[in-house]
C-alpha cells in the first residue's frame, strides 16, 4: 500500500516526524509532498523546498526509515483542480493522510480513502512555535529532529528569520 502525506514543513518538526514514522510503519511506501514549494524567505514560510527536502530526508534516514519519496508541490490556487495537479506529480496512492479539512474534502471528492493521523503533541510541535522560539532566542532545537537543527544551522536559518522579521517591520 502507498500513502500520501502533505505538509508545508516550515520547518519539519517532531510532530511531523512522529506522524510519518507511524505512517511508514503501516504502509509499503509514503509519498511526502512538500506543499507551497514555491514559498520561501517569508516569516511564515522561511525555508525553500530544497531545504525542507533535506530536513525531511535526513531526519527519516537517521531513524532508518527508507520507504519514502519526497515530491515538492507548487500551489495552483485553484481548489477544483488541485488534486489533479498533485496526481500529475506523484505515483498512484491508496490512502491520503491529513489533518487539514480542505485537503480531506478535496481528496474524498475524488474518491480517495482519507485517514486522519493522530497529532503528536500539537500544542508544542508546530512550525509556528518553532519559528516563534527561533525569533525569541528560545530553545527551538528541542522541537525538531537533530538533522533539522543541522540543516537550519548550515543555511543560517535563525539569521534569515531575523532578517525577515526586520523586513516586515519596515
Amino acid at each position: 500500500m502507498r500513502a500520501l502525506y502533505i505538509g508545508r514543513f516550515q520547518p519539519y518538526h517532531l510532530g511531523h516526524h512522529e506522524v510519518i514514522k507511524k505512517i511508514a510503519a503501516e504502509v509499503d511506501e509514503v509519498i511526502i509532498c512538500i506543499g507551497s514549494a514555491q514559498r520561501s524567505h517569508e516569516l511564515e514560510n522561511p525555508f525553500t523546498a530544497g531545504e525542507r527536502y533535506l530536513m525531511i530526508s535526513k531526519s527519516l534516514r537517521e531513524d532508518g526509515i527508507l520507504n519514502f519519496y519526497i515530491v515538492p508541490i507548487l500551489d495552483v490556487n485553484w481548489n477544483a483542480v488541485w488534486v489533479s495537479h498533485v496526481e500529475s506529480l506523484i505515483p498512484p496512492v491508496d490512502v491520503v493522510y491529513t489533518n487539514n479539512p480542505l485537503i480531506e474534502r478535496l481528496f474524498r471528492e475524488r474518491s480517495y480513502a482519507v485517514r486522519t493521523p493522530l497529532l503528536f503533541n500539537r500544542g508544542e510541535y508546530s512550525g509556528s512555535e518553532v519559528r516563534r522560539r527561533m525569533l525569541n532566542g528560545e530553545n527551538w532545537e528541542a522541537l525538531v529532529p537533530r538533522a533539522v537543527v543541522e540543516v537550519i544551522k548550515e543555511i543560517g536559518g535563525e539569521s534569515r528569520l531575523e532578517d525577515l522579521r526586520r523586513s516586515d517591520e519596515c
